[in-house]
Formats: C-alpha cells, structure tokens, sequence
C-alpha cells in the first residue's frame, strides 16, 4: 500500500464524514463507557479515551524517535510537564487534523515547546517507521512556525506490546478494521505531569489556548506562569467531564466577600480616625 505522509487541513472529499465521526466521539468518548455498547456506530466499538487522572505511565518502556534511536520513555520526563497524544502516521483523516489543531494552539501561547514543556506524539501502529514519525514531525515543524519542535516535540514509534501497555496506561481505546486497513480511535490530549502522570485530558482536535495554558501550569505544579495566570486558576476550575476550564463561582463569591469586608473595614477605619482628630470635631462642632 503506498503510503501518503502529506497533511492538509482542506477537507478532501471523504473527510466530510471524518469530521462526523469526531463529532460522534465528542459525545460518546468523555464518559467512561463500557466496551461493547449497542448505540454505538461500528466504527466506534471499543473506542473510547478514558479518565485515569493521576495515573502513573509506564516510564521503563522502549520506543523509537523520529530518528530511529532507541529511546526510554522516561527520557522526556523529569523536568518539565508533558503533552502526549496518538496518532498513526500514515493516517490521512482524523490524525493531520489534530496535529495541525495542536500546533495551532501551541503557536497561540507564550510557552514553547522544548522549554516549558515537552509534546510525545506516540504511533499506535506497530507497523509505522521512524521515517515516517520524521516526516511528520517536519510537517508539525512547519505548521508550528517557532523553534523547538527539533528537541522539545517527539514523534515515537514501537512495538506492539510497548503500545499495548501505554494506551492502556493513558486510557486510549481504539481498534483495527482489517478490511479497509485503518484505525478507529478517540481524538484528544493528555497533560502527564514531570514525573510522569495523567493529570489532565482535552477531546477533541481542537484546543482552547486558554485551557491548555492553565493545564500546563498545573500539571507543572505551579513551576511556570505569571501572577495573572495563578489568579485565572483560583477562578476557574478543570472539569474532567468535559476536558475544560470553568468559571468557579464560589471563588468568585469568596473575592468579593473579601473585597466587601476590605471595604467595609476601610471605611469604619476612615470614620474612626475622623471622630478621633480634634480639629475635626471642632469643625463639626462649630
């Protein structure tokens, strides 16, 4: 079979139908749900991403960079958080899509790749090639427009027992149609933290800068970000649901409770410190 690495955004003629399936996931995928499921489209079986938040991932396991090395997954954790998602690259469909929705909304931050946080785009197709995890890699390069993508973004192939064991480790669920040759699977990312587990997931193939930006502070433990960026997490909240940040209304409250009482002091302050000067109560006086 010839194999195309070639990614486009236009939606070729087929892709219509792709689109539709993403969709489909974003309903059925967020919630755990059991494997065999009546409702379900076909290609949907056993498809699922599912939530272990907090969940170590197995580090010990041997894969292959774009280059071919052979490489441990725990040589990308350690110090900084960790974007992972799935992918196989020989993929025309669903996977160019969320790759070019990643770059985008990484290329929408002021973190970079390489620096405050590491991206591991795994293939779960034991039959794909370090040269096609490079070929990928150099379209995401392209599609990123920043440095860093070189040494901060890594594209992994491996074997299939090695596969096995970290889908199953992230919670990503997918099968294999043997007659048309292609992969059902979910769409999404995980944040790992530096030590190397889950701490967040976003569906989809696209991603609110804003969300991921306050899951990387997070997952980093705080490590990065600014004063703004400490104050938008006391307000909002991950719902794991539906992968996105909320408003939190009871922190909200509680600001202005503060900000109330503050006021109230400042003004009882004021008005003591008025009664206790003398000149102004001979003002009043007089």
């Amino acid at each position: 079979m010839a194999r195309n690495h070639r990614s486009k955004t236009i939606l070729r003629p087929g892709q219509g139908a792709v689109v539709s399936l993403v969709l489909a996931m974003a309903v059925f995928l967020p919630v755990s749900a059991p494997a065999h499921n009546d409702n379900r489209p076909a290609a949907l079986e056993n498809v699922a991403l599912l939530q272990k938040i907090g969940a170590p991932l197995p580090l010990e396991l041997a894969f292959r960079d774009q280059t071919g090395k052979a490489v441990r997954l725990g040589e990308y954790f350690g110090k900084r958080p960790v974007i992972l998602n799935f992918v196989y690259y020989r993929c025309q469909d669903i996977c160019p899509l969320l790759l070019d929705g990643l770059a985008r909304t990484l290329r929408a931050l002021s973190f970079e790749v390489g620096n405050q946080f590491n991206v591991l785009t795994v293939s779960f197709e034991p039959r794909d090639t370090p040269a096609a995890a490079a070929a990928r890699q150099a379209e995401v390069a392209a599609r990123y427009g920043r440095a860093g993508v070189e040494h901060g973004w890594h594209f992994l192939t491996g074997d299939a027992a090695a596969i096995q064991r970290l889908t199953e480790a992230a919670g990503f669920r997918y099968n294999y149609d043997e007659q048309r040759d292609r992969f059902g699977h979910a769409t999404g990312i995980m944040l790992a933290t530096p030590e190397g587990k889950i701490a967040r997931y976003f569906y989809g193939i696209e991603f609110s800068p804003r969300d991921l930006r306050l899951g990387l502070i997070e997952a980093s433990a705080h490590r990065i970000g600014s004063p703004v960026d400490q104050l938008l997490l006391f307000c909002y909240h991950y719902d794991p649901v539906t992968g996105k940040y909320g408003l939190l209304i009871i922190n909200l409250i509680r600001w202005a409770g503060i900000a109330t009482v503050l006021a109230l002091g400042l003004y009882i302050f004021a008005r003591l410190r008025a009664e206790s000067n003398p000149a102004a109560r001979a003002a009043k006086s007089a």
